[in-house]
């Protein structure tokens, strides 16, 4: 079986070198690059399967560079790598398409976990073929082609908020703890952070609801999580 390779971008040697190393160890293809333009060159004949990818880079940020490979339609994984505590700093790396974040400093052994994890739910991810269209009120979703469209509307999100919303779809009428979610759209298997699944949900919300403040569709069952219920059918008066 061919080496899963990984491309870890970081201006500071050390942290390079100490993701480098530990991923090594477990078997990973590693390259190393130290600035945002040379993702692009790297990538050309590296192909690596997912990116380790600090959020401060000189040439071109974190931000940037998650921005122009989507654009680009290069949909390999990413997982950001980020100084800040500040949730909306890490939020911002996922609504530009990474697929996770990691604060400094972090544990190695952690991060194998999740790159790992992306990994795992990349190849036992369903066919096309078996992905058939879903429905739910006026909520219309091409799984294959990772589209949804409101009342006839499409509307775009991001990939990790099409994921969540494919997998309250699956579980519709169930209530799902956060640690479900993040284990079932973010393939945590540890104690995650929570808040995530709460940014995430409100920005769902924002896109699909014609009340985010008062949810149709994804509902809070408070002290435990969310639902996902197909609103009533309201009958017009004669």
């Amino acid at each position: 079986m061919m080496k899963k390779k990984i491309l870890v971008v970081d201006d500071e040697p050390s942290i390079s070198m100490l993701i480098e190393f530990n991923l090594k160890l477990v078997g990973f293809e590693v390259q190393c690059v130290y600035d945002g333009e040379a993702v692009f060159q790297s990538i050309q004949h590296f192909r690596p399967d997912l990116i380790v990818l600090d959020l401060m880079l000189p040439k071109m940020d974190g931000i940037q560079v998650c921005r122009k490979l989507r654009s680009q339609n290069n949909l390999v994984p990413i997982i950001m790598l980020t100084a800040m505590q500040d949730l909306t700093d890490k939020i911002a790396g996922l609504d530009n398409g990474a697929d996770d974040y990691m604060t400094k400093p972090f544990s190695p052994q952690e991060l194998i976990s999740r790159i790992q994890a992306i990994l795992r739910r990349i190849q036992t991810l369903p066919s096309t073929a078996e992905q058939s269209p879903i429905q739910i009120g006026q909520i219309a979703i091409q799984p294959d082609q990772r589209e949804v469209a409101v009342k006839g509307q499409p509307i775009e999100l991001t990939p990790k908020e099409f994921d969540l919303l494919l997998f309250l779809c699956k579980h519709r009428g169930k209530v799902l703890s956060r640690q479900q979610l993040l284990h079932g759209v973010w393939d945590y298997h540890f104690l995650g952070d929570t808040r995530i699944v709460d940014v995430h949900i409100s920005h769902l919300r924002d896109k699909i609801e014609v009340n985010a403040r008062n949810p149709e569709y994804i509902v809070t069952i408070r002290n435990v999580g969310y639902k996902l219920t197909e609103p009533a059918i309201k009958e017009s008066l004669a």
